[in-house]
């Protein structure tokens, strides 16, 4: 009896300096604490609200150079496409020859679909240039498209005045451009109804986040693509 007495009373001291141990570190992070707070008391206080914050972050130099980007892919490009078209007929005939007008009508749908994807990246990501250059450059390459596909209201006669007989890959071009142009309006219809339409306690409020948005977007634009190709379209302008 008297071994197991010693024998726990042997254990109370060595409990003692882990307890105490123990207490230290948390008056230790208490006070780090306490610092911590008093620190960012004495921080001084900024009346500015976002909206000054945002202003002292705009750039007015690189967005009028932006916007000067913009309005010379939208020129330049369509320019040159349609000197190509109006000078260089047989060139153009040519290499729009090689390929089929279901191909010239994905490849005008695949660079418009670039152009807007960029955009539309453009508006989420709005601190990084990156997707704004990338619509720039889609836009450029859509402009170039539509200058050598003669792209207007009434396309189909501008371009058999050109084309002649061999007008049916231009009037893809045309087409693949025009697809992806509506396919834009159909979704922008379709997600604004979403916004309107469903609550935000809905279920179906999820088809109001981001990737859902994208992915209804490119859901509608294959959809107009499929309908250009498959629907008839290409025979009948």
């Amino acid at each position: 009896m008297n071994a197991g007495g010693d024998a726990s009373l042997a254990q109370v001291p060595a409990q003692v300096p882990a307890e105490a141990s123990a207490n230290a570190a948390a008056e230790a992070a208490e006070e780090r604490s306490d610092e911590l707070f008093e620190a960012a008391a004495e921080q001084p206080q900024s009346d500015l609200s976002l909206a000054d914050v945002e202003r002292r972050r705009f750039r007015p130099v690189a967005w009028a150079g932006f916007f000067v980007l913009v309005l010379a892919a939208i020129v330049l490009p369509y320019w040159a496409g349609r000197d190509l078209a109006m000078n260089h007929t047989a060139l153009v005939m040519e290499y729009m020859g090689r390929v089929e007008p279901r191909g010239v009508a994905l490849v005008a749908w695949t660079v418009t679909m670039f152009a807007f994807t960029g955009l539309g990246m453009a508006v989420v990501q709005t601190r990084t240039w990156l997707w704004r250059f990338v619509f720039v450059v889609g836009l450029a390459a859509e402009q170039f498209i539509a200058g050598v596909c003669l792209l207007r209201s009434n396309f189909w006669y501008a371009t058999y005045v050109v084309y002649g007989k061999n007008a049916q890959a231009a009037n893809a071009g045309d087409l693949g451009v025009i697809a992806a142009a509506l396919g834009v309006a159909v979704f922008a219809v379709l997600f604004v109804a979403i916004l309107v339409l469903i609550h935000k306690d809905s279920p179906l409020n999820v088809l109001t986040h981001s990737w859902a948005a994208f992915s209804l977007f490119f859901a509608v634009e294959l959809a107009a693509l499929l309908i250009v190709l498959f629907g008839g379209l290409l025979t009948t302008v």
